[in-house]
């Protein structure tokens, strides 16, 4: 074993750990923030948009959700692209391509070519969170993984908190701007500022410890030492490692379940959420469609502040136990907001339940990165994060078709609630029993 790994435990620096960190995190998370904005602007946009193409709630729903289609088809391809290509060069070629298509939807004029804009954005963008999640195992090894994940996904609550004002700001004066609608005018920017994004990523994301520019020679073996120690030992105590393996393996998909489900709880919040915002205006001043959307954002403060905090405690945890008690409070939020009709109260259930759901999400994948190396790690990553799209896909369309049916969106929230609860069974099934090779690596 190398010098610079003992008894399984690595001897890098922690300002080396500091450093990569600040290096890397901040520039990944600004390529998930682009697309996390991205993929909810249909909900920001919905009212307007609704108006101007003529649409139900049920085909915002679909426009929502055809995205995952080909996001959930590309997905394990681009992540086994990106182990062979790098990781600067082939995250830097799907922000280009997701870019121009979000800037082309500013021309959308039915319902049909905004179907086609939101199916191509799905082809260009996937590929990105399964393979920026596959990047950081490339840096972090298991030890330093768990705030190195919760740092990353700090990202979806901060997306939020940007994207709600920018949405509100050029719904107010994206006319006057750039002489098209507001909700256009969204598009166009997004898009040019993904590609913006790119670039700085194509110029200062390195591939891995070994060509980081900003490490010293001993650094770098140092990180490459441990990461490779800990692949052995992972692949020594029965840890996946072939594609096949992880394609066909009962946990990956066990885990994949897990997934969908805890993203299903947050996809229909993130594209309906202004929407529900409007459905209880008698509780909350009679919210049009800039305040609604900046009402929106208020979950995702809260949440920031659930992620720092929870990152503290979680660390000194299982990752499953990590997972599944957050999980359970988003699944509590949800069934309180399903019964109020008070807008205030729906309001701090729906804080409760996102800031659940995402506290969850970087706590759960410390579970697949136990059992999966090599090219298993891979396929297995992109494999659970494409199920889970599905829920990106469905969640949407069944809330505004629920909604649609039914005049309000009590019985969907429910719904997800139960689908959830699902989820966290299979979390404390499988994932114990995958902790149980972690516990022989410790």
């Amino acid at each position: 074993m190398s010098s610079h790994v003992a008894a399984g435990r690595s001897t890098v620096a922690p300002r080396t750990w500091r450093k990569a960190g600040l290096r890397i995190i901040p520039l990944v998370g600004l390529a998930y923030v682009a697309s996390y904005i991205d993929r909810a602007n249909v909900g920001y946009l919905a009212a307007p948009m609704s108006r101007d193409l003529h649409l139900s709630t049920g085909q915002i729903g679909l426009a929502a959700g055809l995205f995952f289609i080909g996001y959930i088809l590309v997905e394990v391809p681009s992540n086994l692209a990106l182990r062979r290509f790098g990781a600067r060069k082939w995250i830097a070629r799907i922000m280009i391509t997701w870019g121009l298509v979000t800037a082309a939807t500013a021309a959308v004029n039915s319902a049909a070519t905004l179907y086609l804009a939101r199916l191509l954005l799905g082809f260009a963008e996937a590929g990105l969170a399964a393979g920026i999640l596959l990047y950081l195992t490339l840096w972090f090894p298991r030890r330093q993984r768990s705030w190195a994940l919760s740092a990353f996904f700090l990202m979806t609550p901060v997306a939020s908190i940007i994207g709600s004002p920018l949405a509100a700001a050029l719904l107010e004066w994206g006319q006057q701007l750039f002489g098209i609608a507001g909700w256009r005018s969204l598009f166009l920017v997004e898009g040019l500022l993904t590609v913006v994004v790119s670039i700085l990523v194509f110029v200062f994301l390195p591939d891995r410890p070994a060509t980081a520019r900003w490490l010293d020679d001993d650094e770098k073996a140092a990180i490459e030492a441990t990461l490779a120690a800990e692949a052995e030992e992972h692949r020594a105590h029965g840890a996946l490692s072939g594609l096949r393996e992880a394609l066909t393996s009962r946990r990956v998909w066990v885990m994949a379940v897990t997934w969908f489900a805890i993203a299903f709880g947050l996809y229909p919040l993130q594209f309906f959420l202004p929407t529900m915002l409007r459905s209880i205006t008698h509780s909350i001043g009679g919210a049009g469609d800039v305040s609604s959307v900046l009402l929106s954002a208020i979950p995702y403060a809260v949440a920031l502040l659930a992620l720092l905090v929870w990152a503290r405690f979680a660390a000194r945890r299982t990752a499953v136990t990590a997972t599944a008690i957050p999980m359970a409070l988003g699944i509590v939020g949800l069934l309180l907001a399903t019964f109020t009709s008070s807008g205030t109260l729906f309001v701090i259930a729906v804080c409760l339940s996102v800031s659940g759901i995402l506290t969850a999400m970087p706590q759960f994948w410390r579970i697949p990165a136990i059992g999966l190396t090599g090219a298993a790690a891979a396929s297995g990553i992109a494999l659970i994060n494409s199920v889970s799209n599905l829920s990106g896909f469905i969640g949407p369309y069944f809330t505004g078709a629920v909604a649609s049916a039914t005049g309000s969106f009590t019985y969907a929230l429910l719904a997800i609630a139960i689908i959830m609860t699902a989820g966290l069974a299979a979390l404390l099934t499988t994932g114990r029993r995958m902790e149980r090779l972690d516990g022989n690596l410790s």
